[in-house]
């Protein structure tokens, strides 16, 4: 008889290793074998050429050797708050998987109460033969029959104090997939995170392109002013000789205050942009301000962009990292669904003492227990197959958007790369344009100073040229912003950091409070 309780533990262990629900199996993307290399063809003066001979560069801002650049990324990295948030949002979703793990392990109670009680002599006791008003003898007891005015308990104390027990055990691994779906889930929060510091690379590294390019657009608009005014203190020196009319004074002046109007639209992005690296920076705005002020030149681009093979954006991409991790999560719900069709079966018991008289709790005779094991079966609930049959939705769900994931990051790296390409090809046209347009200029004013043509023909001239060096400006920093597109559309730049930070391995460190500046 006493082999009964062994081999029941036995097969109750065998049954404990069952896990309902489908496996999760991590999803093949769906990549080329390589680019399809359909953009504009860059042209033999191209300064960057883009090869997926290798992989992209992790720290991909160190290729435009800018040593003020790498510095905002790096402070970005540390203070930036919605990094900040993120690494909370890895924290919150650790917690709910302890929440989750902890179901698994069983509960213990400590209770103790006081209880002062009175028993109705008219209540259910009466219904066992004992009257509660007058009526004779009603039983015997040691002293014979009890009194004939009823059976009266007087007003009594209660003292009890023990401990209550309760294990679920988890025979169909009910537990263990909201465990597993947990996990999945805290792997997603930290690819967030890891996306963030994607964004935040990328945007740190696009306004400072902007800021410099901004700079590079005020000093050839001061450029272009400090010659306009030359030239209309020569036109009205000439006019004042006789060499010349008004009109063409007032033509030189217009010409003047139309540049000087172009200045503080300037100067305002340029304070904007420092703004925005402060704030992604985790300042307050003009943080940067001495910092950043001084005019400084574009970073210019590296002569090789590695951008790698198509298959390896599942493995720098956060966002397909994070689309696999809740096709993962979604796949283990199925199976916490599932198990609610299969009995739960849970240890109970309780230990404890219990005495009416205070002094009494520490006999041994005041000590009581119960415990045994509590099966419940479900016979029917249409809820439980409605709940599995939403969980395989979402799944399937969650399958399409991996997959839609992997196409997007295809066609935006496809797609950034035509655009830095197309653009180089495009800044050299404008060179190109520019470099006529000063020469254009010099002869309109050779032509002017020796009067075969009138003013007219300097002042077309010189917005000609002034148009050229802008377009050439604008396109020098739409060159630098479409590799930091290039970059982002990689996905790289986070793996250094969350290694250190712990992020993927669970142990993201808490954001701390933002401190008050003075």
């Amino acid at each position: 008889m006493r082999l009964r309780p062994c081999l029941s533990a036995l097969l109750l262990l065998g049954i404990a290793g069952c896990t309902v629900g489908p496996d999760f199996n991590p999803p093949t993307a769906d990549t080329p074998p390589k680019w399809s290399g359909t953009g504009p063809k860059p042209d033999q003066t191209s300064e960057s050429k883009v090869t997926s001979d290798a992989a992209a560069d992790d720290r991909w801002w160190n290729g435009f050797r800018d040593p003020e650049l790498t510095s905002l990324i790096d402070r970005a990295r540390d203070a930036n708050l919605d990094l900040r948030q993120a690494a909370l949002r890895i924290a919150e979703a650790r917690a709910a998987r302890e929440v989750a793990g902890a179901r698994d392990l069983p509960t213990v109670s400590l209770d103790s109460n006081y209880t002062r009680t009175k028993i109705s002599r008219n209540g259910a006791i009466s219904l066992f033969g004992f009257p509660g008003g007058s009526g004779g003898t009603v039983g015997t007891g040691a002293g014979g029959a009890l009194p004939s005015n009823g059976f009266n308990i007087p007003p009594f104390d209660l003292f009890q104090s023990g401990f209550d027990a309760n294990w679920e055990i988890d025979l169909f691994g009910r537990t263990r997939r909201a465990v597993e779906s947990a996990t999945a889930q805290t792997e997603a929060a930290a690819e967030n995170r890891n996306d963030a510091l994607v964004s935040v690379a990328a945007e740190v590294a696009r306004n400072y392109v902007q800021l410099r390019g901004t700079q590079s657009l005020i000093a050839i608009t001061q450029q272009n002013l400090d010659a306009q005014r030359k030239a209309y203190d020569l036109t009205k020196a000439q006019a004042q000789g006789g060499e010349t009319s008004n009109l063409d004074v007032e033509a030189a002046l217009a010409e003047v205050a139309t540049t000087e109007a172009r200045l503080p639209a300037l100067e305002d992005q340029k304070t904007r942009t420092i703004n925005a690296l402060s704030k992604l920076v985790g300042r307050e705005p003009g943080a940067l301000a001495v910092e950043l002020s001084a005019a400084k030149p574009i970073p210019p681009v590296p002569a090789i962009v590695a951008i790698g093979m198509p298959s390896e954006l599942a493995h720098r991409r956060p966002d397909i990292r994070k689309a696999e991790a809740d096709l993962h999560a979604a796949t283990a719900n199925i199976g916490v669904s599932v198990a609610d069709l299969y009995p739960r079966l849970s240890l109970e018991g309780s230990l404890g003492i219990q005495a009416v008289r205070f002094n009494e709790l520490g006999d041994w005779a005041s000590r009581f227990y119960n415990f045994g094991p509590n099966l419940s079966i479900p016979v029917f609930n249409g809820t439980t197959y409605a709940n599995i049959h939403l969980e395989e939705a979402r799944q399937q769900e969650a399958a399409l958007a991996y997959e839609n994931t992997v196409l997007g990051a295809l066609h935006e790296v496809e797609n950034a790369v035509s655009a830095y390409t197309a653009e180089q090809v495009r800044m050299h046209a404008l060179e190109r344009a520019a470099g006529a347009n000063e020469r254009s200029l010099s002869l309109a004013q050779q032509r002017y100073r020796a009067g075969l043509s009138n003013f007219l023909d300097v002042l077309d001239a010189e917005r000609r040229l002034f148009a050229s060096q802008t377009d050439v400006a604008n396109s020098q920093i739409a060159i630098a912003t479409d590799l930091v597109a290039v970059y982002k559309a990689l996905g790289g730049g986070w793996a250094d950091y969350a290694s250190q930070a712990g992020v993927n391995a669970g142990d993201a460190p808490m954001a701390q409070p933002v401190a008050a500046k003075p």
